[in-house]
């Protein structure tokens, strides 16, 4: 080996030791009058300094920055010619000490042959094996451009704000909700999870636990503070008493009388609380059987006696009902607990019995319409648990369905076409040409145009020239007024009821549609599958009227501006595509089976989907930056009749 050519020993970021070939350092010629250089910069590294720089490395190398190795990566995949890599691990003092340091006879071995050592692609290759691992198996942390680099190190993760998250981790959008749907098993498993972990603090009978947690709301951080500082104050708030007693148990007490039946024979069964107010099992029954199956209690169900306010447990519960009452109190427990906790709600569905998971606050229920999915396939709002009416936010929903369901929009009717009398107010609905109106009720005598004093206009009986008349002022612009707003209502509603009727026909067309197709599936040879398009176009359909329904509400509310035309732009362009879809779908089934029909169907139900997630998308995202502007405040009082979605 030359003198200008080294082999060094490169401890690796996992501790295994790799040979790579260097330019040797030149040795200082001693001349006369001066020194050698320091050992402690060319002297040989002992073996135990060796392992404990390797110890260092391994310990070192799980908490190796990933930018150095996107640092490596990115110089490795220049077009610069190949070198040896050398990555210096936090083990090493520095850069210039490894590269300094020399080493021993065993580790160096120089060739004074000046031969060519390198290998086919410009690569020093070590002369033998390192000990460390076979001579079949490569060092496996030696970086090679052809294996380990991976373009995905270089893409930028996206950026999670925190706010929107999908469910199923799909693509996130501005629109989606991160929710959690529970079966019943589910919530018991919840609820006793808690029971147990409060239990192992608390250390007494879980029964009496899950009676706490009931009172705190399952707040368990709060019950196991309070708890820990007045423990008896805390049992007597919760029904418990401070008595301690041992499990429930029915007694037959010598010479005892109920109360309640006056019952007095030999052996009658009989239980008491801790309280000891001493009943006999069948009026337990009785009255356990009335609270849960006629009133819905469970959860705080008293003593028997008058004004005692112990709660009964589910264990002494076990031993007083039958199988099927003692079901019917579990799903009441389960009904609590979901209606104690602010992110869990019941699916509104019909015979639905899971809960869903959201933790939407309600301050921001007028920035985000929080929808989501339950494992039935209802589809609602968390924060009012309507039917899904994106984009329109809660509060307007509210006040738009009071609008609907009330008589304002009948006042505003017979305000744009009746008038008042100016005398008396009395309403006066014109039911000829002439324009001399008379009062019945205070006989005063007006014009219908101009609402000034007839006196004032001579013998114009059916022309008005007074078009400026003061009198008549107040009264023309109020007419006006309520006749523009009667006219921008009917708009909007007018096409919300017409996406609704559409809907329904829509669904009433695909039942009697899927009745032919199991007809002509047979008779054409089509499969099942291949017949599905029609069942992916009529979701679709019910989808996108659903939300083109609710922006007519939303429109109805905004305010104009330049975001205002963007959004009926888009709103228009998937009314265009629906209305197109819905007449594909209309056709007669045997054009249905046609394959230019399938494949067009197929086309608009795609185009459709992404136009209502680009409306959806826009939306939303101004809606969560602050960017609409409403005609009303939805942060004031909501109209009468209806229940504002925030806490007031």
């Amino acid at each position: 080996m030359s003198d200008t050519i080294r082999e060094h020993e490169v401890i690796g970021d996992n501790g295994t030791i790799t040979f790579v070939r260097r330019p040797a350092t030149p040795k200082p010629k001693k001349t006369p009058g001066s020194k050698l250089a320091d050992p402690g910069t060319f002297g040989t590294i002992p073996p135990t300094t060796r392992k404990r720089k390797a110890a260092e490395a391994t310990i070192s190398s799980n908490n190796q920055d990933t930018t150095t190795k996107k640092r490596i990566a990115s110089a490795a995949g220049q077009d610069a010619p190949p070198t040896p890599v050398t990555t210096a691990s936090n083990g090493m003092d520095s850069e210039e000490d490894f590269m300094s340091a020399p080493s021993s006879d065993d580790e160096i071995m120089q060739d004074d042959s000046g031969e060519d050592m390198s290998g086919p692609d410009g690569m020093y290759t070590p002369l033998n094996p390192p000990r460390d691992f076979p001579a079949s198996k490569p060092p496996t942390d030696v970086f090679d451009p052809s294996t380990d680099f991976d373009e995905d190190d270089f893409e930028d993760e996206p950026e999670d704000l925190g706010m929107i998250k999908d469910s199923d981790s799909k693509k996130k959008v501005a629109y989606d909700i991160s929710f959690k749907v529970y079966e019943p098993k589910d919530i018991q498993r919840q609820q006793d999870d808690m029971i147990d972990e409060v239990n192992m603090i608390l250390n007494i009978r879980k029964e009496d636990v899950a009676i706490l947690l009931r009172h705190f709301r399952w707040n368990k951080e709060r019950l196991i503070e309070d708890y820990m500082d007045a423990p008896n104050k805390v049992l007597e708030a919760a029904g418990l008493g401070s008595n301690v007693a041992g499990p429930p148990k029915l007694e037959a007490i010598p010479g005892f009388m109920c109360d309640i039946c006056c019952e007095d024979e030999e052996g009658l069964q009989t239980f008491s609380l801790k309280c000891g107010h001493r009943y006999c099992v069948d009026c337990y029954r009785q009255y356990l059987t009335q609270k849960i199956r006629e009133e819905g209690e469970a959860a705080r169900i008293q003593c028997p006696a008058e004004g005692c306010g112990r709660i009964i447990d589910s264990k002494s519960l076990d031993l007083l009902v039958a199988a099927d009452l003692n079901s019917r109190y579990h799903e009441l427990l389960n009904r609590t607990y979901v209606e104690d906790k602010e992110i869990l709600k019941w699916c509104p569905a019909p015979d639905c019995p899971n809960a869903v998971e959201c933790a939407i606050k309600k301050k921001d229920l007028d920035r985000i319409v929080p929808t989501v999915a339950c494992g039935c396939g209802h589809r609602f709002c968390f924060g009012c648990i309507l039917t899904d009416h994106q984009p329109a936010p809660c509060e307007l929903v509210k006040r738009w369905l009071k609008k609907c369901a009330d008589d304002s929009e009948t006042a505003n009717w017979i305000s744009a076409n009746t008038k008042e009398c100016p005398k008396c107010n009395s309403t006066i609905e014109k039911n000829g040409g002439c324009n001399h109106m008379t009062c019945r009720k205070c006989k005063h005598e007006f014009c219908w145009m101009c609402m000034g004093l007839w006196s004032e206009h001579g013998t114009s009986w059916y022309n008005c020239n007074r078009f400026e008349e003061k009198s008549g002022t107040d009264a023309r612009d109020a007419q006006a007024k309520s006749r523009i707003s009667l006219e921008r209502y009917l708009h909007y509603y007018n096409r919300y009821a017409n996406h609704e009727q559409s809907a329904k026909l829509d669904k009433d067309i695909y039942h009697k549609t899927e009745k032919k197709m199991v007809q002509l599936q047979t008779a054409s040879g089509m499969s099942w599958i291949e017949v599905q398009y029609l069942n992916q176009a009529s979701q679709t359909l019910q989808t996108c009227r659903q939300t083109l329904k609710w922006t007519y509400a939303f429109a109805f509310y905004l305010a104009r501006n330049n975001l205002t035309e963007i959004f009926e732009d888009n709103q228009k362009d998937l009314e265009m595509a629906v209305e197109a879809l819905s007449e594909m779908f209309e056709k007669p089934v045997q054009e249905l089976c046609d394959k230019k029909l399938k494949v067009d169907i197929m086309d608009k139900t795609s185009y459709c989907k992404k136009r209502r997630i680009i409306l959806l998308e826009d939306t939303a995202d101004n809606l969560a930056n602050g960017r609409w502007t409403f005609n009303v405040d939805l942060h004031g009082p909501s109209p009468v009749g209806a229940t504002s979605s925030r806490r007031q």
